[in-house]
């Protein structure tokens, strides 16, 4: 049986890993375990879009592609907005520094290929600053930067971002003396029939793959991706909840007892290929199979996969 692997990524993100390891000859099955759904646009977070826009960030961060589609929306119009207050004067030189695109009062870091071809889709005015990306596309790419790195105490930093998530960057500017403002344009939910899927697929797995006690040793433990510590908490509470309910009553028999334990995986059944070290501590905490990748292409994913098999 070829090995499975489990794609936990957001539906709008699943479809490029997917098609990589189905091409490599592995069995993926995708099962969301964050839904983006976005967050209305409070009057704070159009005052940071504001200062923003005026040059009082030394830099602006992308995190994801959804925070750079939500965050282009907000930026158009606000750009739309200060159009029709300014001079229609021809000579107006802000006037035609528009005609030529958005502009970036900042340095635009853009965390990945996927964030940073969002903002391929409209034009922006890259005169004075650039677009950029990290080496690798974590915090610890970011950190690296020479915009990020020489950043001090007093600097103000800007982020657009889902809510929660990954605190790497955010907590070693600030302890820098960083001032940091983020707009968090969407949050993270669990899917409503995610506890349904799973179940539907781990009745057909153990049907297929485990006709006895000995083929269930001889068969590679799933991998499952897992990019985010949300993804991971809603991951290990659809499997612990699925844990035989029984477990705390007296079976009759040995054979009615290993048959209980067989209704259903538990986390160590699996293995997990993790982003970073935040969710690499949080596997290894519970002493789980796991092989950590510093970036989420579909090349780096295969390889840690290849290397476990």
């Amino acid at each position: 049986m070829p090995q499975v692997v489990i794609n936990t990524r957001p539906v709008e993100r699943a479809a490029p890993l997917t098609q990589h390891l189905q091409a490599a000859g592995l069995l993926v099955v995708e099962m969301p375990m964050l839904t983006l759904r976005p967050r209305q646009t409070t009057d704070l977070d159009i005052a940071l879009m504001h200062q923003w826009m005026a040059g009082e960030y030394k830099a602006l961060v992308i995190v994801s592609p959804t925070a750079a589609a939500s965050g282009l929306v907000a930026w158009q119009s606000l750009e739309h907005e200060k159009r029709k207050y300014k001079t229609t004067d021809s000579n107006d030189k802000y006037v035609q520094r528009l005609s030529e695109g958005l502009l970036l009062s900042s340095p635009l870091i853009a965390v990945g290929e996927a964030t940073a071809a969002e903002f391929s889709q409209v034009r922006i005015d890259t005169t004075s600053y650039q677009i950029l990306q990290p080496e690798t596309a974590n915090n610890e790419g970011m950190l690296a930067m020479p915009e990020i790195d020489s950043l001090q105490a007093g600097d103000k930093l800007l982020i657009w971002r889902g809510l929660g998530g990954r605190r790497l960057l955010v907590d070693t500017l600030q302890a820098r003396g960083v001032h940091i403002d983020s707009i968090a344009w969407y949050e993270r939910t669990m899917p409503i029939d995610a506890l349904t899927q799973y179940q539907q697929w781990q009745q057909a797995f153990l049907t297929h793959s485990t006709a006895s006690d000995i083929a269930l040793l001889k068969q590679p433990k799933p991998i499952v991706v897992i990019s985010s510590a949300a993804a991971f908490e809603h991951w290990s509470s659809i499997v612990n909840d699925e844990q035989p309910k029984t477990a705390d009553k007296k079976q009759n028999t040995h054979a009615v007892a290993n048959t209980t334990q067989r209704l259903s995986l538990m986390l160590k059944d699996f293995s997990y290929v993790v982003l970073g070290e935040r969710l690499a501590n949080m596997v290894a905490a519970q002493q789980l199979s796991y092989w950590r990748v510093e970036d989420l292409s579909p090349d780096t994913i295969l390889s840690a996969i290849h290397s476990k098999i």
